[in-house]
């Protein structure tokens, strides 16, 4: 089979764009035909095997109508204790591997995933799409891609998808990993993105894949150390392009009459994230790196699920890797009061624009999930992309199924909280939050950073009046509403101010425990009531509960 990394050495650029992003020529209707046909593959697979045969009840579907009346929806409980194993025989097709994500405490420690051969090629295709998409101005440019790309390695590693998707893009291309993937994957995840960038001053870099917020958190450090040039100059003088490099950016930086930013050092050509992260942070990555992330919705159990074009608009869905159903949003409301009652779906040729829909997949090419649940909510914001002419539905990352924070006039997710934080220009290393119980107050735990002296309520106030502005479609007559709505309830934000090094103490402690690393953070939405006395304990009372945990 012809590789990405082939087409473009022999130049058929054509045969490149519609091997990698031909998606996005489809037509809605020729897109559900390619769902169709995947799916009645898939059906057939699954007609066959024990797993299949588990999920429907003993029916065997034979189209796509049977198969959406057949077989109930799932979730992750649903495929242990086959998947949880790791037991193969079960399956539709053998795994070429397992990858794994963070599980649910108290149920499993992870969530293993099998990976056929087939998915993972077909997965490997789409991200070298998504670098095409990162990197171009355009259909057909392929002006700025190359044959060994230079990345840091910054995501987790094997056998977490993310790190198995940077070794997947080998299938497609060779990839210049800084530092090396088997080098990465013995260091700690401070000292490998450390590590990674030292290189790339001396290397160069090419193209970021990982979290938009380790871009941020890089950025604010190069910032932090062009104060302190002479000292950081110091370990580079055995390093003649690393020390060229620094000294033409901080040039740069002087001539420009600001601190340093990474793109003074480096000329990204592509940058590629997803998350929450990447909506709250885009203008910020701008401003620091020259350009701006393309955001993707992928995750662990279906791969790539839609992305961005070269207009850093809305995600075009991809056809190719699950069949995809969505639960209207009220649906989903029904079922979150009632946990028997089996919401029904709608296709993506049945969405509506302005619609929020819980997403269900299918994984194609052999994979093991059925109607399966990720918990994810996404918007569709228009039915096609008229600017590019992509016929297909648009769509935005909302939030995660559970973590709405509903307060009538405005339901407050991760995404809606982080950004008020965020506008409000404080400075802070991180957060978490929750709806007070029968109260209208939203409680949030903040620790700041860089000496910052405010009082709690100023940070409160200053929080609220941003609440109150998020996600306005219609900035005068909805912002009056909530203001009028939330003056009429009292609603309140109620900061606590947390000791400096709380998240630092809260890492050490889960890491001290032996926690995944997929668990040492604490979630941003509804943190148990252990998690806010490990951020409230003195940083020293956390020492000595990691020193006991460790004897």
């Amino acid at each position: 089979m012809t590789t990405a990394n082939e087409l473009l050495r022999q130049g058929r650029t054509e045969e490149l764009w519609q091997m990698c992003c031909g998606f996005l020529r489809l037509s809605l209707e020729e897109f559900m035909d390619v769902q169709e046909r995947l799916l009645l593959e898939q059906i057939s697979l699954l007609n066959r095997c024990f797993l299949g045969k588990k999920l429907t009840n003993g029916t065997q579907p034979q189209t796509v109508n049977d198969f959406r009346e057949a077989v109930p929806l799932t979730t992750y409980a649903d495929y242990c204790p086959e998947l949880s194993e790791k037991r193969e025989a079960p399956l539709p097709m053998d795994p070429a591997f397992w990858v794994h994500s963070s599980g649910r405490s108290g149920d499993y420690p992870c969530k293993w995933i099998p990976i056929t051969r087939p998915f993972a090629q077909e997965l490997s295709t789409v991200m070298y799409g998504v670098g095409m998409l990162a990197s171009c101005k355009g259909w057909g440019d392929t002006s700025q891609l190359c044959g060994n790309p230079r990345t840091v390695y910054t995501v987790a590693p094997r056998p977490y998808m993310s790190g198995t998707m940077v070794d997947m893009i080998g299938l497609q291309t060779p990839i210049h990993l800084l530092p090396p993937m088997e080098e990465s994957e013995a260091l700690p995840f401070e000292d490998r993105i450390k590590i990674g960038f030292q290189q790339a001053l001396s290397q160069g870099m090419d193209y970021f894949f990982g979290l938009s917020l380790v871009l941020v958190a890089v950025g604010n450090k190069f910032g932090e150390s062009s104060h302190h040039s002479s000292r950081n100059l110091r370990p580079l003088l055995r390093q003649p392009r690393a020390l060229f490099r620094l000294a033409r950016g901080m040039a740069r930086s002087k001539l420009a009459g600001r601190p340093m930013l990474p793109r003074d050092l480096w000329k990204i050509k592509g940058i590629m994230s997803g998350g929450l992260d990447s909506a709250v942070y885009r203008d910020k990555i701008k401003h620091m790196w020259g350009r701006y992330p393309l955001d993707t919705y992928a995750g662990t159990e279906g791969g790539i699920i839609a992305t961005q074009t070269w207009d850093y608009e809305g995600m075009t869905f991809i056809p190719s890797l699950n069949f995809l159903e969505f639960i209207p949003e009220e649906e989903h409301l029904k079922w979150r009061v009632d946990h028997s009652y089996q919401p029904g779906t709608v296709l993506l040729d049945e969405v509506q624009p302005g619609e929020v829909y819980e997403i269900v997949l299918t994984n194609f090419h052999g994979g093991a999930l059925v109607r399966y649940r990720p918990g994810d909510m996404v918007r569709i914001t228009s039915l096609r992309n008229n600017a590019l002419g992509i016929d297909i539905p648009q769509m935005a990352f909302e939030r995660r199924a559970d973590d709405l924070l509903d307060f009538v006039f405005v339901r407050l997710t991760e995404k809606t909280v982080w950004q008020a934080i965020e506008n409000t220009g404080i400075p802070y290393e991180d957060w978490t939050a929750f709806k007070k119980d029968g109260e209208p107050v939203l409680s949030i735990y903040l620790e700041l950073k860089d000496g910052y002296q405010r009082s709690q309520e100023e940070i409160a106030r200053a929080i609220r009046e941003q609440v109150l502005r998020s996600d306005s479609h219609n900035r005068d007559t909805e912002a009056l509403y909530r203001d009028d709505f939330a003056t009429m309830i009292d609603f309140k934000v109620e900061v606590n101010v947390l000791q400096p090094g709380a998240f630092a103490s809260f890492i050490a402690q889960r890491r001290a425990e032996g926690a995944d690393l997929a668990h040492l953070k604490p979630p941003h939405i509804n943190p148990s009531a252990r998690v806010l006395s490990l951020l409230t304990s003195r940083p020293e009372e956390e020492m000595v509960a990691a020193g006991t945990a460790r004897q």
